[in-house]
């Protein structure tokens, strides 16, 4: 079931459901696209009708942060749960793990996904990562000629928004890949560059003012926050006019 919160339609599902999407996504003919819009680039995609489009044609579109949370809430159309780009990730990962089914890495700074594969396979034993690659590279075209080359079942693409999505969706016929992912930067978070809120705070939905404190440059980013939900808000208020 699909939701509309400010003309994004979410899949409402909780995270077992989403996995259990993924599953069937992976095995389609043709490559699947999902994507983890949180309140920031759901601000992005407001000012942004390419990144609206794309979004709005992804296979499968989870509801990544607090802020949407909130906004589904208010705008009377509340989702199941948060469901993580990360956590989503793991799971994945997990359920994968042994079977054979093939990830490729695709982001981040030099050496940050090989670290992060290192990692994974260490918490995952029987991960098959068949693949990594940089997310600092000036043409596009060897990088999706290797990933091609590699037909990984799953493909994270950590580029950050909307240049992930862009990604996926201009090559999405040519990439051999079951499904494609756009994670931001998950592959930091699993290298241990940069750590997770403590649980209690990601129950409570707290984890962006632990990511403030702990990157006050992330201030500009964060403000998109309350301007998402005074969008939301006025929409509200002009649905009971």
């Amino acid at each position: 079931m699909k939701i509309d919160i400010m003309g994004i339609p979410f899949d409402n599902v909780t995270m077992e459901e989403a996995l259990d999407r993924a599953m069937e996504l992976m095995e389609r003919p043709e490559p699947a696209i999902c994507v983890t819009p949180n309140a920031e680039i759901l601000y992005e995609a407001m000012e942004n009708p390419e990144l609206m489009q794309m979004l709005g044609e992804a296979d499968l579109v989870l509801p990544d942060g607090a802020g949407v949370v909130l906004s589904g809430k208010l705008l009377g159309t509340p989702v199941k749960q948060k469901v993580a780009g990360i956590e989503f990730a793991s799971g994945l990962m997990e359920r994968l793990a042994g079977t054979g089914k093939t990830f490729f890495f695709l982001g981040s700074k030099p050496g940050v996904a090989d670290t992060a594969a290192e990692k994974l396979k260490e918490k995952y034993p029987g991960l098959n990562i068949c693949g990594v690659h940089d997310g600092y590279f000036q043409e596009e075209g060897p990088v999706v000629e290797g990933i091609s080359a590699m037909a990984p079942d799953v493909l994270f693409v950590c580029l950050g928004a909307p240049k992930q999505e862009q990604f996926m969706f201009r090559h999405r016929g040519e990439l051999q890949a079951g499904l494609m992912a756009g994670l931001g930067g998950s592959l930091d978070g699993f290298a241990g560059n940069v750590k997770r809120a403590p649980r209690w705070m990601i129950r409570c939905n707290l984890e962006w003012l632990y990511r403030l404190v702990k990157e006050p440059k992330r201030l500009g980013r964060m403000l998109r926050i309350p301007k998402v939900l005074l969008r939301v808000m006025g929409r509200r208020l002009r649905g009971k006019s």
